[in-house]
């Protein structure tokens, strides 16, 4: 199936609908609180709520659009053209935090989540537990009705202006010959907007790009949590949607992997895009750089490969929302994706020479935003292991 079929008309207007809100409301504040290392305002928040893009993935029952994951890649490529940060947020609600027990609280979640009132962080990686996240340590203790929690977490986006905070902890020890990851569940720490409850410290990590979300360093000493607020238990008993924490943890990934191509896309489009505009604008040698032959062919190379990753996305965004195992190719299309826009975004600041090397351009924004692409949700190194594996028949730990 070509790209083009993959887009119905109601894919089409929703895409139109996204790329103005990105381009006309996005991308100027970008361009203005990203050199800032400001975190994204309240006011475009509550404008992203407006657009519904908070509960793409959440039935209208629930108030949500009830799209499916290849809509939330088609808005994300959209948001992420303008600001990665907002295409980032999205992900924090859409039903993030909202897999508890009682079927009343999980409605009323999903409602809030939907609005744009249930927003959070995702409290996973440690120190010692990245790439391996079954290595999981942080503790929670039961006390009663409560959990105790003591530990750290790491690469926590959005920790301090979330209204919750979902962390993979450990409850018990693998017993020996059990996997890792046996004994590991989530629980979800509710939180003001702006404050830290007590029992939890926090420290921003000074990163090099990704602006508009700010990213903790986290340390739990006898955070309380009430026992309500357990989310599962991998292999231990029944979980919302008969997933385990940890086995619910990659089935999001999945999801999250689909989000971030669509992301290293949008990065890459943008790099394409400013590259063109530049290329048509400035002049070298009494004509435009758009006419050296050298310039053509490399923004031909970079449009041809931001081409070939969103077709490769638009098939494996559908292949999960028809139910298809996903896995290898979600680590594929991950893969393909990121690793073409750190190549496009470079190529785009090439571009744009001296100038491409100054904050007066967004294009180093792309750039370095694209290259975190290659890190996070699972390295490329990660990928490439997963996709092995499939291919060979083994199974990733």
């Amino acid at each position: 199936m070509s790209a083009s079929r993959y887009l119905t008309a109601e894919r089409l207007e929703l895409q139109a609908a996204a790329r103005r809100f990105a381009m006309e409301e996005v991308l100027p504040v970008a361009d203005e609180l990203d050199p800032e290392r400001a975190d994204i305002p309240d006011h475009l928040l509550r404008r992203v709520a407006e657009m519904g893009y908070f509960g793409i993935l959440i039935d209208r029952e629930h108030g949500g659009l009830g799209l499916g994951v290849f809509e939330y890649a088609l808005i994300a490529e959209e948001l992420a053209r303008a600001w990665m940060s907002v295409a980032s947020i999205i992900a924090r609600g859409n039903g993030m935090g909202t897999q508890v027990g009682d079927p009343a609280r999980r409605a009323e979640l999903l409602r809030r989540s939907a609005r744009g009132t249930w927003v959070g962080a995702a409290a996973l990686s440690e120190p010692g537990a990245g790439s391996d996240l079954a290595n999981v340590q942080c503790r929670a203790e039961r006390a009663g009705d409560e959990y105790v929690i003591r530990g750290e977490k790491r690469w926590c986006g959005n920790a301090l202006n979330a209204d919750f905070i979902l962390l993979l902890c450990r409850e018990r020890d693998p017993e020996p010959g059990e996997p890792k990851a046996r004994g590991l569940m989530s629980l979800i720490i509710e939180k003001e907007r702006g404050r830290l409850p007590e029992g939890l410290r926090a420290k921003p990590i000074d990163k090099i790009g990704y602006f508009g979300l700010t990213t903790f360093h986290l340390w739990f000493d006898g955070l309380r949590v009430p026992a309500r607020n357990r989310v599962g238990s991998l292999g231990e008993g029944p979980a919302p949607k008969g997933r385990g924490a940890f086995n619910a943890t990659l089935h999001g990934l999945n999801i999250a992997r689909i989000h971030t191509a669509a992301r290293a896309i949008g990065l890459a489009r943008g790099a394409v895009e400013d590259a063109l505009a530049y290329a048509k604008t400035r002049v070298q040698f009494d004509r435009p750089i758009a006419s050296f032959q050298a310039i053509r062919f490399k923004l031909a190379d970079m449009s041809t490969e931001v081409e070939a990753a969103r077709a490769f996305m638009y098939q494996v965004a559908q292949q999960c929302d028809d139910g298809l195992p996903v896995e290898r190719e979600a680590a594929m299309v991950k893969l393909f994706a990121t690793e073409m826009a750190e190549r496009v975004t470079s190529a785009g600041l090439q571009v744009h020479g001296g100038n491409g090397y100054t904050t007066e351009y967004a294009v180093q924004r792309h750039w370095r935003d694209a290259r975190l692409t290659t890190i996070f949700e699972g390295t490329s190194e990660i990928q490439r292991r997963i996709i092995s594996d499939r291919l060979l028949g083994e199974r990733s730990t």
